[in-house]
């Protein structure tokens, strides 16, 4: 397939023109290689194309094996694509995970808890400063990230001032720091961090949930973000911390530079791009990961790679602001996948009952899981 020929897939997308087959198509399109530059060679566009129309129905039996067990083919192109890929994502079951009252997804949502004790709520403040703390001003943008800036040289009134900004589940919140750093704050999470770096050592910030870090460069002073079981010690680099009292590990992936995570009790590992720790039970270990799968939330998107239900689960719990519960001969299978966080849980539920490993009951915020 030419290049040409994807445009014009786009284009009657976009005019709702396409059939289900060419849904198809740009789905599993964009599903392969949204991480990656949509300037490629014809040549590969031509062999990702061939791939793709082997494996659309009627072309090839596999696919539908395949769609079966990954089965949680949803995603977006943009921000949100229709879904129309009936052989991967069949029609919601009236009554089962359907609802007229549907369960939206998580947004951008945070509690900013100043150190005087005052509380403010990021969604429902404007655009602006927000808060003043000795000679640093807390400002709000236009694109609902908190930004900390400083108007004058560090005064007394900065020594030792901490913030803390926290995520509700269905709850997420960007924040550039004093130093410059960017952190993006999962759901059901905590962020505690001081207002000025300045005239300190290190640049130590304590992490509670899930955060990914866009660390400024600064040799002379070593950012440190320690959790409840470990502390990961960087320069200047880009890395992901998952730290979930829920998870039976604490995981950290690095995408950028290198980073040393320390265990409380004294073990250590250096981490370069691609590899994660795994801290579990004390034991710190590293394995080589994708780093673009581990960090899709950030861009918006679930991803599963031999997961049980129970793990995903607990991403989709945190961020649909539900309750689940088990019934006990669900199963233990490894499913494998990636969906939007941008569909209601109704959309997410069905890609997960078409892969015929597991079914929902719907109760208002109780979901319970069965074979």
């Amino acid at each position: 397939m030419e290049k040409k020929d994807l445009e014009k897939l786009f284009i009657k997308y976009h005019e709702g023109k396409c059939t289900e087959d060419e849904k198809a198509l740009l789905e599993a399109w964009y599903l392969d290689f949204n991480e990656q530059d949509l300037d490629i060679s014809p040549k590969k566009i031509r062999g990702i194309g061939e791939q793709i129309f082997r494996e659309l129905p009627g072309n090839h039996t596999a696919f539908l094996k395949i769609g079966v067990k990954l089965a949680i083919a949803a995603g977006s192109i943009g921000m949100m694509i229709t879904i129309g890929v009936k052989f991967i994502m069949p029609k919601t079951i009236p009554g089962k995970t359907a609802a007229i009252h549907d369960i939206k997804p998580g947004g951008n949502n945070a509690t900013l808890t100043l150190a005087n004790g005052q509380k403010i709520n990021l969604s429902a403040a404007t655009n602006g400063q927000i808060a003043k703390q000795g000679s640093i001003q807390i400002f709000k943008t236009a694109s609902g990230q908190i930004s900390y800036r400083s108007i004058a040289l560090s005064s007394a009134a900065d020594v030792g001032t901490t913030n803390n900004i926290s995520t509700p589940k269905g709850g997420q919140w960007a924040i550039t720091l004093p130093d410059g750093s960017r952190v993006l704050l999962n759901s059901a999470s905590s962020f505690s961090f001081p207002t000025s770096f300045k005239n300190q050592n290190e640049r130590i910030v304590q992490l509670k949930g899930e955060g990914y870090f866009e660390v400024a460069k600064d040799k002379a002073h070593a950012f440190i973000v320690k959790t409840d079981q470990q502390s990961v010690k960087v320069l200047g680099t880009h890395f992901n911390i998952n730290s979930y009292p829920d998870e039976p590990a604490i995981k950290t992936t690095l995408a950028v530079g290198s980073v040393q995570v320390f265990a409380v009790n004294g073990r250590s590992i250096l981490l370069s791009p691609g590899q994660q720790s795994i801290l579990k039970e004390g034991n710190l270990t590293r394995q080589l990961i994708n780093v673009n799968d581990e960090l899709v939330w950030t861009r918006g998107a679930f991803h599963f790679s031999d997961q049980s239900i129970q793990s995903i689960m607990r991403q989709i719990a945190r961020w649909y602001d539900i309750d689940v519960h088990y019934e006990a001969d669900v199963t233990h299978e490894g499913l494998n996948g990636r969906i939007s966080r941008y569909k209601n849980l109704s959309q997410v539920l069905s890609a997960l009952e078409a892969t015929q490993s597991v079914h929902f009951k719907v109760e208002g915020r109780r979901i319970t899981v069965m074979k």
